[in-house]
């Protein structure tokens, strides 16, 4: 196949939009040109953002996150995080004590919450606790260490050991991203290190995240999918991941 520069930036994009990715090697050998061309290629197409190149292949979007702040947050997929957490709230149980992680999600989740016979609520964020003192009914924990600014929420060894005194019928986790291969992950190391005991404390696991935070990493590895028992997410969640979550038995709310 014999092809100008314009025509093969346009094969490799509509390659990439059915395949989710495509590689150098592959590239190379439809083209039937070199390696280095196909990498000049790549770095064209980057650096106009039409795609993320990395280690041998490249990828729609740049799948790795930054850092954001709370504030900025809870301005982006309102809707999305609303529904999530309407159908949360739906799995509460009497006498059930949750952890309610850190995040705009989780914080949603909290606004949600109704009075509700014997609950029992231990939160790392601090506008998750402030929400909870105003239904009556429930009993709130506010987990010490550390407050991270950027989230309001807490870190550190102190959290870390509270949590070793208590076992939890349900964790609701906020992540920064999900992979289906790398699992879940937040951007900050300690959260991570924090979200760590929260599973061990945990008989439940269940993820809040809208449809945006998948196929992405942040830098700290919270755990793998294995570990997953739920997650509640948005209808924008595309059919192949949806269908690997289901393949890995993870229960898929879809709101």
């Amino acid at each position: 196949m014999s092809l100008n520069i314009i025509d093969r930036h346009k094969l490799i994009l509509k390659k990439l939009e059915a395949n989710g990715f495509v590689t150098v090697n592959g590239l190379s050998d439809d083209f039937n040109v070199s390696l280095v061309t196909i990498r000049k290629d790549l770095k064209l197409l980057e650096e106009k953002k039409l795609l993320f190149r990395s280690h041998g292949k490249a990828v729609p979007v740049n799948p790795y996150i930054t850092e954001s702040t709370v504030k900025i947050k809870e301005k982006i997929h309102i809707e999305e995080k609303n529904k999530i957490a309407i159908a949360a709230a739906q799995t509460l149980e009497p006498n059930d004590s949750i952890i309610i992680a850190s995040g705009t999600s989780v914080i949603e989740f909290a606004r949600h919450i109704k009075p509700l016979e014997g609950l029992t609520v231990l939160t790392a964020s601090l506008n998750t606790a402030i929400i909870l003192t105003k239904i009556k009914g429930i009993d709130i924990m506010q987990l010490g260490g550390t407050v991270r600014s950027s989230s309001a929420s807490v870190i550190g060894p102190i959290g870390e050991k509270m949590l070793a005194e208590f076992t939890f019928t349900k964790l609701f986790l906020g992540v920064d991203g999900i992979d289906i291969d790398y699992g879940l992950t937040t951007t900050n190391l300690m959260e991570a290190s924090l979200n760590k005991e929260m599973i061990k404390a945990s008989q439940k696991l269940i993820v809040l995240a809208d449809s945006s935070k998948f196929n992405k990493k942040g830098f700290g590895r919270i755990c793998g999918l294995n570990e997953v028992d739920q997650i509640i997410t948005d209808s924008g969640l595309d059919e192949k991941t949806k269908n690997r979550l289901l393949e890995l038995g993870v229960e898929l709310t879809i709101v």
